[in-house]
């Protein structure tokens, strides 16, 4: 196997499958893999509790899984199949390609399998199908193959949105809004006002214009942008009379065609115009056109054509590679990318200089490339008001990191954060990408976040994310991760306190919310109705109470407590708790808070029956952060110790002494016979035992098993 960026970019032997921590689902049994294949057929993706080995075949195993394989039967047939055994047979004629790479995406939720072309998830759907018996544990992706090499690149773990929910495609990239194939972009400006522009829109453009030719003897003035210029050739403006460049002996038409090819990447010119053309390239350095130019000359002087009398019009274009990769990018060739890109740094060619209050200078930039890039941008630069005309402009609310990684986007394309974390600059990056109306820069921080995104920074984003209505898909993964770590999340800080009441209910409405207990849901919500800095137990807040109101304690949220309690599955709490409550101040000052466990009293007191034939919400019971370990016989690998040895749930077991998960002490010391990994082990050795000690006059032997403070066993009686 060839790796080139574990991440991005991998060669898959054949028979062989790639593992690895990135190929891995942030929460089991739930997760999307987007990625691009290259192959002739079998492109195999597997999908396990724990990964597997390099020489690991999902034909040869026998634990659970699921086996998606595209273009199977020699690209024939699209195949699912569940612990070896063919779900999906279906015909899917050529869906591998061997000449080139194609996009995929394969989202798994809760046993929905759902299979997709190109590269935005819940996009361009193939199939779908639901496992009647789902696996919820699956975790780990092995990229695989059958006979053949199998190339895999750009692969991104994602999270996966459950059927019906918001799809990637209301963040997906403007560029695909405004498109169509061949990639012109459309003119009409698009409804939100924030439609990207590219370069060829400020052809002969005096909007932001610092250079002019003067051209022909009609001395025809003719405006440009040193920055666009500069990054295609060699032009040389020390020298020009204040700002402009003469041309007395070139015609406007080839000037127009050279400016052209610069600002959109191809021109017409009139056959006998191809000398002047190439000159005019010669003396501006030009390179990819005056290659273009002396390629079609020599083909023309090959087949004997007499250019001087032909007036028949010529199609330039340029035949090299794109400057950049992307699509969305607004500069193509011959600009070069690295040239702009050294215009940030260098601050050549600058026309506006930019300030974040409160932090001084952060950048020489061009209005050019903030307007191309942001519609807001060009409007604030061209609408007459001080930002038109002004050198300097101050931005608020906005972190100069932030700021620049802003700016280093726009005039290279790419998202420059190296870490793997969520860090507060990326977050007001993505608030500033909104601001100005820069869907790709928005597109590429939604997927990056939502790539890392985890209980201790699920606060943060959700805080920011709430008020951008384009990332809503963002915002329910948001609430479906604090959801699952909820106990987590309302206990770690007090950070959930700053949300707003819609996005906090919509959290406690969450069906897949995961709490140790009721009490962990009660003390959440009191502790957001009281903002408050630390986290309150109920039952301390009943202690306030004695001494303070509602109102006081309370204060403007006092009237939320009416809509979140209800959320409260009181029924589940235990009759001795349900009646400490009744007799509280809580129950005494909030009339609902009364109600509802008066309810639950009332629930408790009907036992089985009530439970049977009540299907409201308030009395099922939710899922636990608890992990079931259900005996079925000795050696069945479910118990508390082989969970140890498994770091709970991470990887394949070791002995969880060696792995330092649990400690493990006896009434004697360690010797050969009394051997703590002996003890923990996977095979009986009789010959480990401890020994006998004094302890308080009486002779006793026991071991220890410490689990760490981090876990605790609960015995749940069936």
């Amino acid at each position: 196997m060839r790796v080139e960026d574990k991440k991005r970019s991998l060669t898959v032997a054949p028979f062989k499958c790639a593992w690895g921590e990135e190929f891995r689902f942030v929460e089991a049994g739930r997760g999307c893999i987007a990625f691009e294949a290259s192959a002739q057929n079998d492109v195999t993706l597997v999908f396990r509790e724990q990964p597997g080995s390099q020489h690991y075949h999902y034909k040869m195993d026998s634990s659970r899984h699921y086996a998606v394989i595209l273009g199977s039967h020699r690209n024939k047939r699209l195949k699912i199949e569940v612990d070896g055994r063919t779900v999906v047979d279906e015909a899917g004629v050529g869906l591998c390609r061997s000449s080139s790479f194609q996009s995929y995406w394969i989202s798994i939720y809760d046993g929905l399998i759902s299979i997709g072309q190109g590269r935005h998830p819940n996009n361009n759907v193939l199939f779908q199908w639901l496992d009647p018996d789902p696996n919820r544990n699956v975790q780990y992706v092995g990229l695989s193959s059958w006979d053949k090499h199998v190339g895999y690149r750009n692969i991104s773990v994602l999270p996966s949105a459950p059927q019906n929910s918001i799809h990637w495609s209301q963040i997906e990239y403007a560029y695909a809004e405004r498109h169509g194939e061949g990639g012109h972009a459309k003119n009409e400006e698009s409804k939100d006002g924030c439609e990207q522009r590219v370069i060829a829109d400020f052809l002969e453009s005096w909007d932001f214009s610092d250079a002019m030719f003067v051209v022909g003897s009609e001395r025809k003035v003719v405006p440009a942008h040193k920055i666009v210029l500069a990054a295609s050739g060699e032009f040389d403006f020390i020298s020009m009379s204040g700002t402009a460049i003469e041309l007395p002996s070139f015609s406007y038409p080839v000037l127009h065609s050279l400016l052209e090819y610069i600002y959109t990447g191809s021109t017409q010119i009139a056959e006998w115009q191809l000398d002047s053309l190439l000159e005019l390239s010669l003396q501006f350095k030009v390179k990819p056109l005056v290659k273009r130019c002396e390629e079609m000359l020599d083909c023309f002087t090959k087949m004997d054509n007499d250019l001087s009398v032909s007036s028949r019009k010529l199609e330039v274009s340029s035949s090299g590679s794109k400057a950049h990769q992307v699509d969305y990018f607004p500069f193509k060739a011959p600009v070069s990318v690295q040239k702009i890109k050294q215009f940030l740094a260098s601050g050549e060619h600058s026309d506006i200089n930019i300030f974040v209050s409160g932090q001084g200078f952060v950048a020489k930039a061009h209005k050019l490339v903030l307007s191309l890039w942001s519609m807001p941008f060009a409007k604030m630069f061209t609408n007459g008001m001080k930002e038109s005309s002004a050198p300097n402009v101050f931005f608020e609310d906005a972190s100069a990191e932030a700021f620049s990684l802003l700016l280093q986007f726009m005039y290279s394309g790419e998202l420059k954060v190296d870490n793997r974390y969520i860090t507060p600059a990326l977050v007001q990056l993505l608030l500033l990408s909104d601001q100005f109306g820069i869907t790709v820069l928005q597109f590429e921080c939604c997927k990056r976040i939502m790539e890392f995104l985890s209980e201790d920074t699920v606060c943060s984003v959700l805080q920011a994310v709430s008020s951008i209505p384009s990332c809503k898909l963002l915002e329910e993964m948001c609430k479906q991760n604090f959801a699952t770590h909820f106990d987590y999340c309302t206990t770690a800080c007090t950070d959930f306190v700053l949300l707003d009441e819609a996005t906090f209910k919509d959290i406690l409405q969450q069906g897949d919310m995961t709490v140790t207990s009721e009490e962990k849901v009660l003390d959440a919500i009191l502790t957001w109705c009281m903002e408050a800095c630390e986290t309150f137990y109920w039952s301390s807040v009943d202690k306030l109470l004695s001494t303070s109101t509602p109102e006081q304690l309370f204060g403007e949220r006092l009237t939320a407590i009416n809509t979140l309690l209800p959320f409260v599955r009181f029924p589940l709490m235990p009759p001795s708790l349900l009646q400490r409550m009744e007799k509280s101040n809580l129950a005494k000052h909030i009339q609902l808070f009364r109600q509802l466990v008066a309810e639950a009293i009332e629930f408790s007191n009907a036992g089985a029956w009530m439970m049977m034939t009540n299907k409201c919400e308030r009395f099922l019971h939710r899922r636990s952060s608890y992990r079931e370990l259900q005996y079925i016989s000795d050696g069945d690998n479910n118990g508390v110790i082989y969970y140890a040895g498994t770091s709970f749930g991470k990887h394949q077991w070791i002995n969880p002494v060696l792995a330092k998960n649990i400690t493990v002490t006896a009434s004697s010391p360690n010797s050969r016979y009394t051997d703590p990994k002996a003890l923990v082990s996977k095979n009986y050795q009789g010959t480990c035992f401890a020994g006998p000690r004094d302890e308080d006059g009486k002779k006793c032997s026991w071991w220890m098993v410490d689990i760490g403070q981090d876990h605790q066993v609960v015995y749940v009686k069936k």
